[in-house]
């Protein structure tokens, strides 16, 4: 603002100092000009009574006359007439609107509040777009709905009635995926196409039935030519994978495509994630988030109270590695130990299976009837964690447990009394939506602090809803960012699908498409589909390893991370007979590596430098190899590969040789992971030889390494020969005599010991001594013969 006010007043100055100035005038226009100027001294008193402003007027028109005249003078320079002309114009535009500033009229603050009124009304437009997002896809699907225009046969709604009911048994909160899937083969037989694509993919998988190729690849191409999008997705992971057909990725691009626009979630992932990665077509941020923002609303719109069932993610290289079974399934006799101790009064031991089983994971499937078994008898013991989830129970309802908001309100109640966060946040979800209790935005703002305040997670992500939206208090985006973030450390989805849509949009930030789509990924990831993580990990516990790669690799096709570095480590180990040969399995295998680096798996990245070093699947590239090492030592800090770093340096393979920054590389390793401390002693031992070699060339001595050449590169196996022969000789020479063989220096005859008692009692008492010596002189004699002579 200062700027504009100093620069008006130098065009005010601007305009007086040039009215003041005369023009300059050729030969003619001097007598003219003389004439004009006694002319004005003659009408001086009347040009005295003229304001400032017409001598600024005539000013500008003396300006005017000479630029038109220079213009006739110069018609060839058009361009630059036109151009000083607008810029006469401004000036004198400017000249004429601006007057002296007068600050107590100042309206900037005005404007200021105005932009900002539009921005919030901008900003409330985006809101009011993305519920009615949300709405459209609560509403029924276009195809449910031209089911429902047109009349069914009877056949038809025989196979619809059938359908629904395998739906809902597959839809429960315990599953059975048997009876499901018997349901499902019944409704296919009596021809129900969505029907007929579950039974195809389960065919396809392997899971819970045996594979089936052939049919489900038949059943597909029907499907398809109908344009069912499940079929069409079916289809374009056939494509994509080379089973059943030879890889086209062209073809799989297209088939994603249709898959997607027909509002198949999978087919969304898989596209978001190839325009997210690059995999096939060009990287599109934006194009990746329309796809990942669709399934995630879909996601966030069906996670419950509860938060949804948990998902456990193992990966199947550092359970290997970790000999023995994952940290995060477990053990059957541990739980059998907790329902002993919850059997036996534990009231700890009850609350943990309670949790365990009503979030489900760590191979515990979702049962909410044994988690209020466990949860009221902890809750009869008084405690209040225990009271505070009967309460989310009740609210939310089950299968088997009928929603009772009274019931809920009574157990929230009693935890709030007693401080819990759980019970806090619950009661104030109650008034936040008048659910048994009056609404009131003001009491559930108070206990949403209360929660939020001890940490807890759903009062967190409550209190970021309100200043969202501005329920209850004044919105402000700002508080809104600060307690979604808080909320998604605990890894609640909702959490991460507002600040999703906060990045996507730039409210109380800037905008960041990359941030947006890294959010909505990872809420479309914890879709009911990702139950198939654990599932093939039975499978693989089950030592189905087919099975088990088809839906990780199903999985890693919808962009799961664990779900490609899984399928990668089942081809490097060979277990899989579903390709021609080795050679083709250690592509794939590279390929997936590759696909789960690139998405931040450290272990991934040393297996990409372990192929190109060892030439697995690609051709050998030390130089490849040695940056992916640098790239999981210095990003992720891989003691693994800061370890291989150190022995590529030591050789100098890909790189210089160098042995400072071998020892550097090896010290590091051993920092970062005690299990290295062995493995890194042992090089250090060994760098430590090549240093004294080193030194021993630069001396007078250096002729004792003037060998052969053979024998100096491999030094190593010729001392380490030598050692082995000198401990064997060693060891032979320590060893015992043989049972039976002559003993040349045979020990002294022992000497009889006689009493202590003996010697202090009389002579009297004493034994005659011609008797001892006649019971030992034989035996005497006979050592004697026997000795040599």
């Amino acid at each position: 603002m200062k700027t504009f006010f100093l620069l008006c007043g130098i065009l005010l100055l601007f305009g007086e100092v040039w009215s003041e100035v005369e023009p300059p005038q050729g030969p003619e226009e001097t007598s003219s000009s003389v004439g004009s100027s006694r002319k004005r001294d003659g009408d001086e008193p009347e040009e005295s009574t003229k304001d400032g402003s017409n001598q600024r007027k005539s000013a500008e028109g003396l300006l005017e006359e000479i630029v038109l005249e220079e213009s006739e003078q110069k018609k060839s320079e058009r361009v630059e007439f036109e151009a000083l002309s607008d810029e006469l114009h401004f000036m004198r535009s400017a000249i004429k609107i601006v007057k002296a500033p007068d600050l107590s009229q100042d309206k900037e603050s005005r404007k200021m509040s105005e932009m900002l009124n539009e921005l919030l009304d901008s900003h409330e437009r985006m809101i009011q777009k993305i519920e009615s997002e949300i709405e459209e896809i609560n509403r029924i699907s276009p195809e449910d709905a031209g089911e429902t225009a047109r009349v069914l046969s009877p056949e038809e709604l025989e196979a619809q009635e059938t359908y629904d009911r395998a739906m809902v048994v597959l839809n429960r909160t315990k599953v059975d995926k048997l009876q499901g899937h018997k349901l499902m083969v019944e409704a296919a037989g009596k021809g129900h196409p969505l029907a007929r694509s579950h039974v195809a993919w389960a065919q396809l998988l392997g899971h819970p039935v045996h594979m089936d190729t052939e049919a489900a690849k038949k059943t597909f191409l029907e499907l398809a030519e109908s344009g069912l999008p499940d079929a069409q997705m079916g289809l374009g992971f056939m494509y994509s994978t080379g089973i059943g057909f030879n890889v086209s990725q062209a073809k799989a691009l297209v088939y994603y495509t249709m898959a997607a626009l027909g509002d198949n979630s999978w087919a969304q992932m898989a596209l978001g994630y190839r325009y997210w990665s690059g995999v096939g077509v060009p990287n599109s941020c934006e194009t990746a988030l329309d796809f990942y923002r669709k399934v995630a609303t879909k996601v966030a719109n069906q996670v419950t109270f509860s938060g949804g069932a948990a998902v456990h993610r193992i990966r199947l290289l550092d359970e290997v590695e970790n000999s023995g079974p994952s940290s995060g399934i477990l053990d059957n006799d541990l739980i059998d130990y907790y329902q002993l101790l919850a059997d036996k009064g534990d009231v700890q031991a009850q609350v943990g299976l309670g949790q365990l089983h009503y979030q489900g994971g760590r191979g515990i499937p979702l049962d909410h009837q044994k988690a209020l078994q466990y949860f009221s008898q902890a809750a009869n013991a008084g405690n209040a964690v225990a009271m505070a989830f009967l309460g989310k129970i009740y609210l939310e309802g089950s299968d088997n447990i009928k929603a009772d908001n009274e019931t809920a309100l009574k157990y929230f109640k009693k935890a709030a009394d007693l401080g819990n966060p759980v019970g806090q946040s619950g009661l104030g979800i109650m008034y936040l939506h008048g659910k048994g209790v009056p609404k009131d935005t003001v009491k559930a703002l108070k206990y949403f602090t209360q929660a939020a305040d001890q940490g807890w997670v759903d009062g967190q992500l409550q209190l970021g809803n309100m200043y969202f939206s501005g329920i209850g208090v004044k919105r402000d985006f700002k508080l809104a960012n600060k307690y979604f973030n808080l909320a998604s450390q605990s890894g609640h989805v909702l959490a991460f699908y507002n600040l999703g849509q906060m990045h996507a949009v730039g409210l109380g930030m800037m905008r960041s498409c990359p941030t947006a789509v890294e959010l909505f990924k990872n809420v479309a990831e914890r879709g009911k589909w990702a139950e198939r993580l654990m599932s093939a990990h039975q499978d693989y516990r089950s030592y189905r390893f087919e099975e088990a790669f088809m839906q990780y690799t199903l999985m890693s096709e919808l962009g799961y991370e664990v779900a490609q570095s899984n399928a990668a480590f089942l081809l490097d180990r060979g277990e899989i007979n579903l390709f021609k040969n080795r050679e083709e399995e250690l592509i794939r295998a590279l390929q997936f590596w590759g696909r789960a680096a690139a998405q931040g798996y450290s272990a991934a990245q040393v297996k990409l430098g372990d192929y190109h070093y060892y030439g697995l699947g690609t051709n050998v590239d030390f130089e490849t190899a040695a940056s992916h090492y640098r790239m999981a030592s210095e990003q992720q800090h891989n003691a693994q590969a800061m370890f291989n770093l150190g022995y590529m340096h030591e050789q100098g393979l890909g790189m210089k040789k160098d042995i400072h920054l071998a020892k550097r590389c090896y010290d590091l390793a051993a920092e970062t992971s005690a299990d290295a401390k062995v493995p890194v002693t042992l090089a250090l031992m060994k760098l430590q030889m090549l240093f004294k070699m080193e030194s021993l060339r630069e001396s007078p001595f250096s002729v004792l390494l003037d060998l052969d050449e053979n024998i100096a590169s491999n030094w190593d196996l010729y001392l380490i020969t030598v050692l082995t022969v000198v401990l064997g000789a060693a060891l032979y020479f320590r060893r015992p005599p043989a049972p039976g063989a002559v003993n040349h220096n045979p020990p002294p005859a022992p000497v009889p010991v006689v009493p202590a008692a003996a010697e202090e009692a009389p002579l009297i008492d004493r034994p005659a001594t011609n008797n001892m010596n006649e019971n030992h002189q034989p035996q005497q004699r006979e050592q004697r013969e026997d000795a040599p002579q």
